[in-house]
């Protein structure tokens, strides 16, 4: 195995110092939503409050990551992650739905709301989660459970923007039906973020062909070495987010262990360069495969894969 999922200690220290952030920003915007009586602040605020346990679950997920594999485990901990990512995904469409609820409501009620007070407090919380979101862009390619706490922040960031845009309305017009507007508005981020991280997670569990890779395209570049006479029985799939792997049987001409070592080095740097797979197994055959073998006559087809949430 050449990849794994995980941020490294960076990234640990980096989400711990997010999570100290957030609960910060997660204090002032309760007390300022409380106070201005602005329902986009209090929504911001709940937003934030799932940034704080994305954050942790990430946190969390990253340290078990890094746990080496053992005989019972022997993959090691990759998929902790992934659940934990489909649980904050979760946890963001319910916060969403609370949100909405009430921005229904004040449509009918418009209070009367402090924008000055808002608009301050909307910038705090718009710094914070800006910085915090810069500290995980670097990290957020190398794992899903990141991928989700940057994406909480970010989102958080927008909704930040939107809660100030709307403040600066209601200050200058006193229309304040804005702030339910605001609030609509922050909700679709989420759920949009949400439906992503969602989807991602899902198709890793199910264990789904990664959707950058078509296994049409990956029997071709098999077939291309010299050596190889078939491919069938093949799998790909993805052990966490960026640690794809592949099994399969290739036919090959009967020849001695060294010269299969050579075909099944040249086979794993195929994989690896052009589809990004780092862990293979392959299995050498010197027969045919049946004529029901899995892949075993498999010609490219661009609608190979099925892709579960789509």
């Amino acid at each position: 195995m050449s990849e794994h999922e995980h941020g490294g200690p960076g990234a640990a220290v980096k989400l711990g110092y997010g999570i100290a952030i957030t609960a910060v920003v997660l204090a002032i915007e309760v007390a300022g939503g409380i106070l201005s009586n602005s329902l986009a602040l209090l929504s911001d605020a709940g937003h934030v409050f799932t940034d704080g346990v994305a954050l942790l679950l990430s946190w969390y997920a990253v340290r078990q990551a890094e746990r080496p594999s053992s005989s019972r485990m022997t993959f090691g901990y990759h998929r902790v992650g992934v659940i934990i990512a489909i649980v904050n995904s979760v946890s963001i469409v319910v916060i969403a739905g609370v949100i909405l609820y009430e921005a229904y409501q004040r449509f009918f009620e418009r209070p009367e709301i402090n924008g000055g007070m808002m608009l301050a407090v909307a910038v705090v919380g718009l710094a914070a989660n800006i910085f915090v979101a810069s500290w995980l862009h670097r990290e957020q390619g190398r794992s899903i459970n990141i991928k989700s706490a940057f994406w909480h922040a970010l989102g958080d960031a927008l909704a930040s923007v939107g809660v100030i845009a709307g403040a600066i309305i209601i200050m200058l017009t006193k229309l304040f039906w804005v702030d339910a507007v605001v609030s609509v508005l922050i909700s679709l981020i989420i759920l949009f973020a949400a439906w992503g991280i969602f989807r991602e997670g899902l198709r890793i569990l199910l264990e789904a062909v990664p959707a950058d890779i078509r296994v049409s395209e990956v029997v071709k570049a098999l077939k291309v070495i010299p050596e190889v006479r078939d491919v069938h029985d093949l799998h790909v799939w993805s052990i966490s987010s960026n640690l794809n792997a592949m099994s399969s049987h290739v036919v090959i001409d009967d020849c001695s262990v060294s010269q299969a070592e050579n075909i099944r080095r040249r086979i794993e740097e195929t994989l690896r360069e052009k589809f990004g797979i780092g862990h293979t197994t392959v299995q050498f055959e010197c027969n045919q495969c049946a004529e029901n073998g899995l892949f075993c006559k498999m010609e490219p087809d661009d609608n190979d894969q099925n892709k579960p949430g789509d």
